[in-house]
C-alpha cells in the first residue's frame, strides 16, 4: 500500500509539471501602431497633404504722370491794334510758312491775330494772340529776312507765253489759262501783263474769241451779291474785272466764272483803254 502511494503521488508530481509547462501564456500580439494624426498648425503634416496656397501680390498702382507745365507768356511786345515796320515783317513772315494769306498791310488786325494765334497753338506755345520774344524768336527761326517784295505787295514777274495767233491783230484782251496771265495787246504789242484768276470746275471760264460789249466800273453782281469794280463783260455775264477777294487770299479761290484781276493799279489803268468792242481771246498756251 505504502508502495502504491508512493507511485502515485510521483505520477502526481510528473503531471502538474508537464501541465505547468504547456500552460506557459504566449507573449501577446503587438498591437498596430496608430497613425498620429497631426494637431492643426503642427509641422507634422503628411506628404500627401494639400500644400497652403501661396498668397498672390496686389499689383501696385502706376504711378500718375505729373501734369505738363502750361506754357508761359511772356512780355507783349506788339499786337491787335498796332501797326508799323514791325508787324509789317511779321506778316511776311507768317506768309512765308503759310500762316497768312492776306496782304501784307503793316496793320495788326483780325486776321493778323488769328494767324499767330494758330501759329503759337501749333507750336506749343502760350496761345495770346499776340507777338511776344518766344513767338517772335520761334518765327525768326522759321523763316528768312522778307525780300523788298514780299513786304510790299509787289506782284512776282509775270511770265512769259505764247500769244495766240488770233492776239497780233487789233486791240485784244489775250488771256493765257497756262500762265494765268492777261495781256493787253495792241497790234500784235504788248502794253501791259497782269495775274489773273479764273473760275472753278463747276463754273468755268469759257474760251475763245469774244468781244467787249458792256462797260460797268462800280458794277455789282445781281446774281452773287458781290463787287466787280471796272467790269469789263464779254461772254453773258462773265467779265473781266478788279476781286478783293483774289487780291487778299490769290489762287486759295476762284471765280464765278469770271476772270478776276488783283492789281487794282493795273486793272483801273486797263479799264480806261479798253473800248466797247476790243477782242477778247482765252486759250491755253
Amino acid at each position: 500500500m505504502v508502495m502504491r502511494g508512493m507511485i502515485a503521488g510521483a505520477l502526481a508530481a510528473l503531471l502538474a509539471t508537464t501541465f505547468a509547462a504547456c500552460a506557459v501564456e504566449p507573449a501577446a500580439a503587438p498591437e498596430p501602431e496608430a497613425t498620429a494624426t497631426p494637431a492643426a498648425g503642427s509641422s507634422s503634416a503628411s506628404p500627401s497633404a494639400s500644400p497652403s496656397a501661396t498668397p498672390t501680390p496686389s499689383p501696385s498702382a502706376k504711378p500718375k504722370p505729373e501734369p505738363k507745365p502750361s506754357p508761359t507768356t511772356g512780355p507783349r511786345l506788339f499786337g491787335k491794334g498796332d501797326s508799323g515796320d514791325d508787324v509789317r515783317d511779321l506778316q511776311a513772315r507768317l506768309k512765308q510758312i503759310g500762316w497768312f494769306n492776306a496782304g501784307v498791310t503793316g496793320f495788326y488786325g483780325n486776321v493778323t491775330t488769328e494767324a499767330v494765334s494758330g501759329f503759337q497753338a501749333k507750336r506749343g506755345i502760350a496761345v495770346t494772340g499776340f507777338v511776344d520774344q518766344t513767338t517772335l524768336d520761334r518765327l525768326h527761326a522759321m523763316t528768312r529776312e522778307p525780300t523788298e517784295a514780299e513786304l510790299t505787295n509787289a506782284p512776282p514777274p509775270v511770265p512769259a507765253g505764247k500769244l495766240d495767233p488770233r492776239c497780233l491783230t487789233g486791240r485784244v484782251m489775250c488771256i493765257d489759262k497756262s500762265t494765268s496771265v492777261l495781256r493787253w495787246v495792241v497790234d500784235g504789242t504788248v502794253q501791259t501783263s497782269v495775274e489773273v484768276r479764273f473760275g472753278s470746275q463747276e463754273l468755268p471760264t469759257r474760251e475763245g474769241r469774244f468781244s467787249v460789249f458792256a462797260k460797268s466800273r462800280d458794277h455789282v453782281s445781281s446774281i452773287y451779291k458781290t463787287p466787280m469794280p471796272f467790269a469789263m463783260f464779254f461772254s453773258g455775264g462773265q467779265a473781266v474785272h478788279y476781286s478783293p477777294d483774289f487780291a487778299a487770299n490769290g489762287y486759295n479761290g476762284a471765280s464765278h466764272g469770271c476772270v478776276n484781276v488783283r492789281d487794282y493799279a493795273a486793272i483801273t489803268s486797263l479799264y480806261d483803254q479798253v473800248k466797247i468792242g476790243d477782242g477778247v481771246v482765252i486759250y491755253w498756251s
